[in-house]
């Protein structure tokens, strides 16, 4: 059978098929509700499914839908890994947390967001501390966000962002408009003025299902950079810090960070890696997100400019909303036979990957 079939068509499918796959594992999954609705009204939730021993000192959880509607990626390897019985390959003593739809408001909505404009991963700064600044984004932010969506406010925001681009270089414009920000609440990568309920939700979870473990590591699903297909292993731990180290012992070599130029992600603010290492800095950390390539950045950055004037000035039921709804889903959502292949294989390869580098633990 093709991996295909472990890939759904919108949220309500994933959650379904999530939830059934996991009642054949035996195990009961526990629902967090989020506060906010669906776009028919149903109610969302993020489900967390333990398998293994309750006292396990190693632990691999894997999280879908930390930027919404980039779940279905994550979703679809974890219900192919619980639908196959491959569950069952972790070693004796290992335990497995699988966090579905951690952003379930995004995932439903087909948003990157989450119900109140913030990027999950930009909300994990210390909110006791200044936060960071990004003055690139302060230069652009008028020209990316318009209050009209037409075709000289989209080709103004390509002048601006092509002057910046001249004077700071195309990694220097991504990490403006991407590396999150802190000042507008309805510009694109804000971070959060507090933490949301999915950083709560999130950090809630691990604080239950990590109690009794010493080295957990963690596979974040996402995308929308690189090469179409391909899944990068990015890590942000500290270049040279003894939990690279794993990361490169774990995979080979075959990861990147963006602290050391090497990904194809900007150096990022606020990200949940550096929130669950300030949480639970005294276990054994190994993080890496996968991220598989889907469209050219340019044409990613537009979607995502086009649903944010969206939700902020326009009308999802309009045949333009429809428009730029079909747009950002499949801006990160590659729904072809294809696709689903390279994510699947590369997908449970890691994971792989990540039980036998516990196991050796």
């Amino acid at each position: 059978m093709h991996p295909s079939r472990y890939f759904s068509a919108d949220y309500r499918e994933a959650r379904e098929r999530f939830l059934a796959a996991a009642s054949r594992t035996g195990a009961t999954p526990v629902a967090e509700t989020n506060p906010a609705a669906g776009p028919s009204g149903e109610t969302l939730s993020t489900d967390v499914l333990r398998l293994g021993p309750t006292d396990a000192e190693r632990v691999l959880v894997t999280i879908s839908g930390t930027h919404g509607v980039e779940g279905y990626c994550g979703s679809g390897v974890q219900v192919g890994w619980l639908e196959s019985g491959l569950w069952r390959e972790a070693p004796e003593g290992v335990a497995q947390v699988h966090i579905h739809a951690i952003n379930p408001h995004g995932f439903a909505w087909n948003r990157r967001v989450t119900e109140d404009n913030v990027d999950l991963n930009r909300n994990f700064p210390d909110f006791d501390a200044p936060l960071p600044e990004n003055a690139g984004y302060e230069t652009l932010h008028a020209a990316l966000c318009p209050a009209e969506w037409s075709a000289e406010t989209i080709a103004a925001a390509e002048r601006a962002s092509e002057a910046y681009a001249a004077e700071h270089g195309p990694l220097g414009l991504q990490g403006a408009i991407s590396g999150g920000q802190y000042r507008h609440p309805d510009g694109l990568f804000y971070g959060g003025a507090r933490p949301t309920w999915s950083h709560r939700t999130l950090l809630s979870i691990l604080e239950r299902e990590l109690a009794g473990a010493r080295h957990v590591g963690i596979l974040d699903y996402h995308t929308g950079l690189g090469p179409y297909g391909y899944g990068e292993r990015i890590t942000v731990h500290a270049p040279g810090s003894a939990a690279e180290q794993r990361v490169a012992q774990w995979y080979g070599g075959d990861f990147t960070n963006p602290l050391s130029g090497t990904s194809t992600s900007a150096v990022l603010a606020g990200t949940n890696c550096a929130g669950i290492e300030r949480r639970f800095g005294e276990r054994a950390l190994t993080m890496v997100a996968l991220e598989y390539g889907t469209e050219p950045v340019p044409e990613i950055l537009e979607a995502l400019r086009a649903d944010n004037w969206l939700h902020r000035h326009g009308d999802p039921a309009t045949p333009l909303g429809r428009e730029i709804k079909a747009r950002i889903r499949n801006a990160f959502y590659g729904d072809t036979d294809r696709w689903k292949q390279d994510i699947w294989e590369r997908g449970i390869d890691t994971q792989r990957r990540a039980l036998a580098g516990l196991a050796g633990s």
